[in-house]
């Protein structure tokens, strides 16, 4: 969380190069059981077994050769080529991923391309998902600006999963919490209305601000997401928090080495909603 820089607000790139994954994963279906009907090899060898003679044998064995060449594989071998990887896995989702958030996603303070954001799409690319990210978070960020801006991304880049790490400048700056949680559903309202996937990364403030207030502002974000059946990382920051060493300077920012680590805590909640291992 951060007040805006004294200058102008530091933007990530939206849909840098970089970002764009080519690689695209294979999703393949399979027809219902009840729309094939084949007959049983034990049919067959019956009529050979009964068969007395040589003619009989001899066109046992063409039908039998033939049945080889024509038919489907049997069903097991056809589903291990046809399902996912995992049973009940969730197919992979394909499309744009979009990320609305303030410094904590744009980079601040950090070389270009060494943030959450930017190692999100390394790992996307590594399991071979065809998803862009597109980040367009802006330093400084509120909610209240975050959802003036949402209705434009949502129609240019039609997203398959939305991601809201918004919250914390809020509280920062004293703005009424309740204006916070109605901001942050009607994001996830929006994004869920456009087809999109949400996903909220919740926040917490420092202790100094009070065990009442931080629990209120903490308990928002969960609130948000069970309404908005939205998914929820409850604490972005989980992994960092307690340990001042992976911060920048101004010990509000994480450093690039806590970077993975944030990583790390959003990624499964993440891989879930689209799919991934």
């Amino acid at each position: 969380v951060d007040l805006p820089d004294p200058d102008a607000p530091t933007i990530a790139t939206v849909s840098p190069a970089s970002t764009v994954n080519e690689m695209s994963s294979r999703i393949v279906s399979h027809p219902p059981a009840s729309g094939t009907c084949l007959p049983r090899w034990s049919t067959v060898i019956a009529f050979m077994a009964r068969s007395v003679s040589k003619a009989h044998v001899a066109i046992a064995a063409a039908l039998l050769a033939l049945m080889a060449i024509s038919l489907p594989a049997p069903a097991n071998a056809q589903a291990q080529a046809t399902r996912p990887a995992r049973s009940g896995q969730t197919p992979a989702l394909q499309g744009t991923l979009l990320v609305v958030g303030d410094s904590l996603s744009a980079e601040y303070g950090l070389p270009r391309g060494t943030g959450w954001v930017a190692l999100l799409t390394e790992r996307l690319q590594a399991q071979q998902l065809k998803l862009e990210v597109i980040n367009a978070s802006i330093s400084g960020e509120t909610t209240s600006g975050g959802r003036t801006r949402l209705p434009q991304l949502l129609e240019r880049h039609r997203p398959a999963v939305v991601l809201i790490e918004l919250g914390g400048n809020d509280a920062l700056r004293g703005l009424p919490l309740t204006a916070t949680e109605t901001n942050l559903r009607e994001m996830a309202a929006a994004a869920q209305k456009s087809g999109a996937r949400t996903v909220i990364l919740g926040m917490k403030m420092p202790p100094n601000y009070g065990r009442a207030y931080a629990q209120a502002f903490s308990d928002l974000f969960a609130r948000v997401a069970q309404t908005e059946k939205a998914a929820l990382v409850p604490f972005m920051l989980e992994a960092v928090g307690e340990r001042i060493d992976l911060f920048q300077p101004d010990r509000i920012h994480p450093s690039q080495q806590a970077q993975p680590l944030i990583l790390d805590t959003v990624w499964p909640v993440v891989a879930k909603v689209i799919g991934a291992r």
